[in-house]
């Protein structure tokens, strides 16, 4: 069955099943932390509450079944070891369906927690990794070459990725096409880094270049990966590289490392051994009928469900990170086809004043990635996601989606301890607060005169009162 085997993309599948366990590692950890306090049982958005009034058909999870924050723990701990497990690559040394059934096994919990996930599970890369981790469950083990099909789907995937996001920028803000969108973007993202003013002071005319590179190899270079070799490895370093730049100069989850794996589905052997030489050349069994059978079987499936992305992507009302089936399998993808030209952020303060009039000292509450005290250094989080601290950039926006805010101020009245534990300061260790009230503030970041003379890295300005005092009573 030399027409199934890619025998030239071993290399290929080492990377590919062992990034994407890392990502499921990082994705399951991050829920360990979080999903309790979030989306527990005394979480802000309940998971009961949601399973009381919605079906099983309407929301696959496991979690119909009975939801514990206690099973919850226990699920995302035994996947965080088979995702580890995948990682060192000991699945991969059995038989094909070992490695198979460990990857459904991660997929299929994943895709429980993020259907009950609500707004906090509600982003792309969520999606992404779902459908990485069942693509890649059927790529084999170490005794059989990598099935071609697997091989070219993932490149499928890769495409609907970049191309999908360059067509969303293309057809979005007009700041993507006069080429100043990056005049804007270091400072405005979600959850800047260290290098993010660095990069935002950098030249306007480094910006320029900046987003025409973003459009080459968003809307040009994605065709390139179903071309012959050496010309698909040389598009997917271009990805690799544009992607790495991202993950220097930004937060974005797992969503950039993620794409820098599913990237090296373009990537053979040959090249590899030209810049590693001392890469051995594997042997490989022929693969069985059964798992030929399998893997041909769910390629025809997917190649199916790619009718409904491929279309999104030629619409003309283009969606954004969609999903067409409850499985979150050949999902549309996008991200910042606008670009936010003013930051705004919402700051959360305490006081324990009896009355909150003008003579009360009020606190800040610090977060642990979103800028807050303007003299604190952006931190690197990524590929770690912090979900309320992206949740608070969506509220800054105007968001309608405020039920978990208020819930977070009442959790804070009430001095919660796993709330707490999701923010970086709390001005009230000994007791809580009386009276809490949100600011809103413009953030930008300080010039260069202004960062040599007082150290800040932000300048605030005040616009006025998001939520004005409330205590327990209210």
């Amino acid at each position: 069955m030399e027409w199934f085997s890619a025998v030239d993309y071993d290399l290929a599948r080492q990377v590919l099943q062992r990034g994407i366990a890392a990502c499921y590692l990082i994705a399951f950890v991050s829920t360990i932390d979080q999903f309790p306090a979030l989306l527990g049982e005394r979480g802000l958005l309940p998971v009961p509450r949601l399973l009381a009034r919605i079906r099983y058909r309407q929301s696959p999870s496991l979690f119909h079944w009975r939801y514990s924050d206690r099973m919850l723990l226990a699920i995302c701990w035994t996947c965080a070891a088979i995702a580890a497990s995948l990682v060192i690559g000991l699945p991969q040394l059995g038989p094909p369906w070992l490695p198979m059934a460990a990857f459904l096994v991660l997929w299929a919990a994943y895709l429980s927690i993020v259907n009950v996930g609500q707004t906090f599970y509600s982003f792309g890369w969520e999606s992404l990794l779902i459908e990485a981790g069942f693509v890649v469950a059927f790529l084999g083990s170490n005794e059989i070459a990598p099935p071609i099909v697997t091989i070219l789907f993932t490149r499928w995937l890769v495409f609907r990725l970049e191309f999908g996001a360059g067509l969303i920028k293309i057809r979005g803000g007009a700041e993507w096409r006069d080429l100043t969108a990056l005049d804007y973007h270091h400072e405005t993202q979600p959850m800047p880094n260290p290098v993010s003013w660095y990069a935002h002071r950098m030249p306007t005319r480094v910006h320029r270049l900046e987003v025409l590179g973003n459009h080459f190899v968003q809307l040009g270079v994605p065709i390139f990966l179903f071309a012959p070799q050496p010309v698909a490895s040389i598009a997917a370093t271009l990805i690799i590289v544009t992607q790495l730049w991202l993950v220097i100069s930004g937060n974005f989850a797992w969503l950039n490392w993620i794409t820098i794996v599913l990237a090296f589905s373009a990537i053979d052997d040959g090249t590899a051994w030209r810049l590693v030489p001392a890469l051995a050349e594997p042997r490989h069994e022929a693969p069985q009928v059964w798992f030929v059978a399998v893997v041909l079987t769910v390629t025809a499936l997917l190649v199916v469900l790619s009718y409904w992305p491929a279309r999104n992507l030629v619409a003309r009302r283009q969606l954004m990170n969609a999903s067409f089936n409850r499985y979150h399998l050949v999902n549309a993808y996008g991200a910042f086809g606008t670009v936010t030209k003013r930051r705004r952020e919402v700051v959360i303060e305490g006081t324990d004043s009896d009355d909150p009039d003008t003579a009360a000292r009020w606190r800040e509450y610090e977060f642990k990635g979103k800028p807050g005290d303007p003299m604190r250094m952006p931190r690197q989080f990524a590929p770690y996601h912090l979900r309320l601290d992206w949740q608070m950039w969506f509220l800054a926006l105007g968001s309608p989606d405020t039920g978990w805010f208020q819930r977070l101020m009442l959790r804070l009245l009430q001095q919660d301890r796993a709330t707490l534990r999701l923010l970086r300061v709390n001005p009230f260790p000994d007791a809580p607060p009386r009276w809490l009230r949100a600011r809103v503030y413009d953030y930008r970041f300080t010039t260069k005169a202004e960062r040599t003379e007082s150290g800040a890295w932000w300048v605030r300005t005040e616009i006025g009162l998001l939520v004005p005092p409330v205590s327990l009573r209210d």
